[in-house]
Parts: structure tokens; C-alpha cells; sequence
């Protein structure tokens, strides 16, 4: 892959967001891959007042909508959620294609929970989870919060990888979070 592409504007695929099939990058090369692929993105705090705000949002609900399960997406109440004045919104940009987002929630002045973090599927394994994730928990050290918490399926393998790369610990098991027999690891981090 050639240093500097990256997901392009209106939902076309360039290289470095196609998904590898098969094929195993190591070492330094994959690093600058990722790097190159992440630095090429913008991470941005939603701003509901700028002319841009309806058209981001409307990216990530259609994000929203794709990746996760309907009973676990927010996309009919994704409005409601940015109206809460303890929340926030970070996405990452490349161009005008928002390609990963995150949402996090502040519950009380020493705790913050991310309640959503994605990355649009054919960007993945490029360094923008772990590039959201980052600013996010830094978003909260910078508020004095003392924890980040999160929740997530522990199917969900490569997302628990990142979470524990990052310095999350598992908290606790919690029965039946997403639905009956479907479990969720309670994570956390202090900061």
C-alpha cells in the first residue's frame, strides 16, 4: 500500500481501506501503513452549531445502522444522546467521509463512560480505533475525571485487544448486558 492513501470522500474505497484478505502485514511496513492511514484522518470534536454538524451526523448514524445490531444502536436516538450536556462526540475524518466515531458520557465528576466507539468497516486495522480511543480518554483526563469505563462484548476479540493495549482492565462480567445469554465485559481505565 502506498503511504498516504486514504478512505476517500463519497464512500469510494481506495486501497488502504480495503480489507486485507488473507494477507498478514508485520513489522515497521505495517506500522507506517497505519500510521500513514491514520495520519491522513482528522480527529474532531462535534461542534452542533457548525454547517458541517447535520451532515456528520448523518454519516455516523448510517455507520451506526451498519455496524451494530438494531437493538444496540443509538441511530433513532442519536440526537437525543448529543442533546445530553454530559456527552460528547469525536469522529475521525479523512476528507469528507467520517470513518470512526465516539461517544462518551459523563455520569459523575470523577467517572466517564465511552458508550460508542466504531470504525467503518473497510478502514479497520488502520489505527483509527485506537486513534479515537486516545483522544477520548484524553478528552476526559483533560475534565479531571479519575476512570473511563466502557462496556463491551467479549466476542468482540479484536475490540477487547485494543481496549487492553490501550490499559483497560476487565472490572467484572455482566450478565446478560446485551441480551438474554449475551454477556458484556465492564472495563475500566484511571487516569
Amino acid at each position: 500500500m502506498a503511504a498516504g492513501r486514504r478512505c476517500s470522500p463519497g464512500g469510494r474505497q481506495r486501497p488502504c481501506c480495503e480489507p486485507r484478505a488473507g494477507r498478514q502485514r508485520v513489522g515497521a511496513d505495517a506500522e507506517a501503513s497505519m500510521a500513514a492511514a491514520t495520519a491522513a484522518a482528522t480527529i474532531l470534536e462535534l461542534d452542533p452549531s457548525h454547517e458541517r454538524a447535520g451532515r456528520v451526523i448523518e454519516d455516523i448514524v448510517r455507520l451506526e445502522k451498519r455496524i451494530f445490531p438494531k437493538h444496540e444502536s443509538l441511530a433513532r436516538s442519536f440526537h437525543d444522546e448529543l442533546k445530553r450536556r454530559n456527552s460528547g462526540l469525536i469522529y475521525s475524518a479523512s476528507g469528507d467521509e467520517v470513518v470512526g466515531y465516539a461517544m462518551y458520557t459523563c455520569n459523575t465528576s470523577l467517572c466517564a463512560t465511552i458508550t460508542k466507539l466504531a470504525v467503518k468497516e473497510t478502514c479497520r486495522r488502520q489505527g483509527h480505533g485506537e486513534a479515537l480511543l486516545a483522544a477520548a480518554v484524553e478528552r476526559c483526563r483533560s475534565r479531571r475525571f479519575q476512570r473511563v469505563s466502557l462496556h463491551v462484548d467479549p466476542a468482540r476479540t479484536a475490540a477487547v485487544a485494543l481496549y487492553r493495549r490501550a490499559g483497560f482492565q476487565v472490572d467484572a462480567t455482566v450478565q446478560d448486558y446485551y441480551a438474554p445469554q449475551r454477556n458484556a465485559y465492564r472495563m475500566y481505565i484511571d487516569l
